[in-house]
């Protein structure tokens, strides 16, 4: 084996890896501690995507004036929160406050690499299924073609 196709290989061998290779992100939700359902709930949809992204989640919840005098209320929220995203990830770090904000880490069931692979093979099964439907209809349009032209 000569050095330059060593070389070429080693460097595919990288780029595969590369590709491969997923770096799990901390994502934020922010809440204030006078939130309205509605906007808790497309809070709590936007956490849920990002845990099945395989994204830790960081909920925090922002004290303003008066509010810092309650914090029981921020904690009850965040375990609110927590066992709403429950099917989707666990808590990995409990409600501290942290100046003027609580914070609480959900991690996923599922770490980003499993859920890449997932996906890939997902879209590779799409592609290979778009494939045969695209040669299933060639197929049946060339069958179609000499049958239908008028025989002379």
């Amino acid at each position: 084996m000569d050095y330059g196709k060593f070389k070429y290989e080693a460097a595919q061998k990288a780029k595969e890896t590369r590709r491969n290779q997923a770096n799990t992100v901390l994502k934020e939700v922010r809440f204030r501690l006078k939130i309205e359902a509605h906007d808790y709930i497309t809070k709590l949809k936007r956490a849920e995507g990002f845990l099945q992204a395989g994204d830790k989640v960081k909920a925090m919840i922002l004290f303003r004036g008066r509010e810092q005098s309650r914090p029981e209320q921020g904690v009850r929220l965040l375990r609110k929160f927590a066992e709403d995203v429950a099917e989707f990830g666990t808590v990995e770090s409990n409600p501290t406050i942290d100046g003027r904000n609580m914070v609480m880490v959900v991690a996923p069931h599922k770490n980003k690499s499993e859920v890449k692979t997932e996906q890939n093979a997902l879209r590779t099964a799409n592609r290979e299924a778009a494939r045969s439907a695209a040669r299933g209809d060639s197929e049946s349009d060339s069958e179609e073609t000499p049958s239908s032209a008028p025989a002379e």
